[in-house]
Parts: C-alpha cells; sequence; structure tokens
C-alpha cells in the first residue's frame, strides 16, 4: 500500500515538474531578451524619445525674452504655425509666409523625388544590365559622391550654376542664350541641388530591385511583339515598383528637411522647413514656434512613412 501511494506521489510531482518547466524555461528566456535589448532601449529613450518629448512640451510654452522659454503653458505657437495675429485688434489672419514655405518645401520635395526617379530609374537599369564583373565598379561611381563633405559638393554645383558657369558657359556657347540666366539663389538652383545631392539614395533601391529582376520575362515581352514602352510600363515598373517606392521614400524624407542644400544655393531668401525651423531656434528665438515646426515635419515624414507601410501590407497582401 505504502509503495503504491509513493509511485502515484512521485508521478504527480513528474507531472506537476513537466507542466511548470516550460514555463519556468519561457519566463527565462524572455528576461534575457529583454536584457539583450536593454542598450538598445536605452539608447532610443535618450537620443529619440526624451528629445522629443522635450520639443513637445516646450511648444505648448511661452517664448523667452532671449531664447529660451518660459514655463506658461500656451497654445500660441500651434496658432501660428496657420495663423498670424493683427497687431491693432488681434484678430486671426493666415500666416502666409509660413503657408508659402510650407508649399515651397512639399513642392520641391516631391519635384526632386520625381526627377531623381526619371534620372535614376536609366542608371539603375544600366548598371543591372553590365556584365556581373563590372557592375562593381558602376556602383562604386554612384556611390563615390557620398565619399566627400556635402558642403564641399555644394559649393561645387555653385560653379555650375552662378552667373559664368558651366551650365550658362554652355548654352551661349551652343546660342541658345545670349545672356546668362539667373539661375543661383533661385528655386531651381535649389531644386539641382537636391537632385544632385540624393540622387544615389534613389539609385541603390532600384538597382536592389533590377538586379532580381528576371530579364527572360522582358525577352518573351518581345518575343509576343510588344514594344520597348508596352514591355517597360506592364513588365519592368511593376516588377520594380518595390524599389521605386523605396526610393521615393529615401529622397522625399530628407528632402523634405534639407537645411544645406536651400541655405547655400538659395542664398537664404528660398527658405524651406529646416531653415526656417533653424531661423526659429537661431536668430528668432523662438523656440515653442521652432518646436511646433520641428513636430509638423515630422508629422509629415510620418505620413510618407504611413504611405509606404500601408503600400508594403497591399503589396504583400496581393502576393
Amino acid at each position: 500500500m505504502s509503495t503504491q501511494k509513493l509511485n502515484r506521489d512521485v508521478r504527480a510531482e513528474n507531472l506537476k515538474s513537466s507542466s511548470t518547466a516550460p514555463g519556468l524555461i519561457e519566463r527565462h528566456e524572455l528576461r534575457n531578451r529583454w536584457l539583450m535589448l536593454s542598450p538598445t532601449l536605452v539608447l532610443i529613450c535618450g537620443i529619440g524619445i526624451l528629445p522629443l518629448s522635450i520639443i513637445v512640451v516646450y511648444s505648448f510654452m511661452s517664448p523667452g525674452s532671449y531664447g529660451g522659454i518660459e514655463w506658461k503653458p500656451t497654445l500660441e505657437a500651434w496658432i501660428n504655425l496657420l495663423f498670424e495675429r493683427d497687431i491693432f485688434d488681434e484678430s486671426l489672419h493666415l500666416n502666409v509666409a509660413h503657408l508659402k514655405i510650407f508649399g515651397r518645401s512639399i513642392s520641391l520635395a516631391l519635384s526632386a523625388t520625381f526627377l531623381t526617379l526619371v534620372f535614376g530609374f536609366p542608371i539603375a537599369y544600366f548598371i543591372a544590365t553590365r556584365p556581373v564583373r563590372q557592375k562593381a565598379f558602376w556602383l562604386f561611381l554612384v556611390i563615390l559622391p557620398f565619399w566627400c563633405n556635402v558642403l564641399v559638393r555644394i559649393f561645387a554645383m555653385m560653379l555650375f550654376v552662378r552667373d559664368q558657369g558651366f551650365i550658362n558657359d554652355l548654352l551661349v556657347n551652343l546660342n541658345i542664350i545670349e545672356s546668362p540666366l539667373r539661375i543661383l539663389y533661385t528655386n531651381a538652383a535649389v531644386g539641382i541641388g537636391l537632385v544632385y545631392t540624393y540622387l544615389p539614395l534613389m539609385v541603390m533601391p532600384l538597382y536592389a530591385s533590377m538586379e532580381r529582376l528576371d530579364f527572360g520575362l522582358i525577352e518573351a515581352g518581345y518575343d509576343l511583339y510588344g514594344n520597348r514602352w508596352s514591355v517597360l510600363t506592364r513588365i519592368i515598373i511593376p516588377l520594380v515598383k518595390p524599389g521605386i517606392v523605396a526610393g521615393c521614400i529615401l529622397v522625399f524624407i530628407p528632402v523634405l528637411g534639407a537645411y544645406v542644400v536651400p541655405r547655400i544655393l538659395g542664398g537664404g531668401k528660398n527658405l524651406m522647413l529646416g531653415s526656417l525651423i533653424a531661423n526659429q531656434f537661431g536668430s528668432s528665438r523662438d523656440w515653442p514656434m521652432g518646436s511646433v515646426l520641428a513636430l509638423f515635419l515630422i508629422a509629415l515624414v510620418m505620413i510618407a512613412l504611413m504611405a509606404y507601410v500601408r503600400f508594403t501590407v497591399r503589396s504583400r497582401e496581393n502576393g
């Protein structure tokens, strides 16, 4: 009798230990994962979340007399994002200056994204169709500008777009124009600089998609009497669409908040969002307004990223 009871107790203990062992192992593995992630989480909180939280708090405060803030909660900075108060009766009117800068920033970002796509697509296709031994060389030429400081590249671009620069000299020598065009310190100069600066960011994702492209499908399209345009629009572009979307996002986001290119090639007269934010924290000393503009820029970037994620999810659902 005692032996049977002892056996039942042993079986019960084994069942209990076997049922609790997976839970202990799972909790142990979860704790180890959190410990491994803790340095990254601390870095994200210290560099990303904490400064962003400070900007959010500053956006609801009053500007200080000589910079900084005063701890007086107000919504004035958020109102001034789109409106401005009349100095006499304090009535609200649309902030035309801000609206012009927002429109210029978005239009230049869209134009630069479109032009980098137009120029980057054939470049990526050319590299993808080269022999394997030559691809590394052409990719090296695309990445080479990133080895040089952006300020040096932008100042070099000034030699091309100035009144006696390469572009004007070429047009005059070809008898296309009689006198040099005014390009420097205009939106055109800013657009040229943005396309030149961010073109590699478009070429790389396009090349990554085209390298995996089955060129047998292109040959099949020609065998079925398709012309170049139909093959391009009905075969190549649909297959490399993920690369197109990724390249557009990689170009649009940094161009939207560009600071160096508009500052130098625009001469400080053609402001974009990045320049306006810098002015608010610098010469204007209106930190709450600068915080609101920074949050507005982050919101625009988040909208672009959400559109990209939504497109990616739909593409995966559609196979």
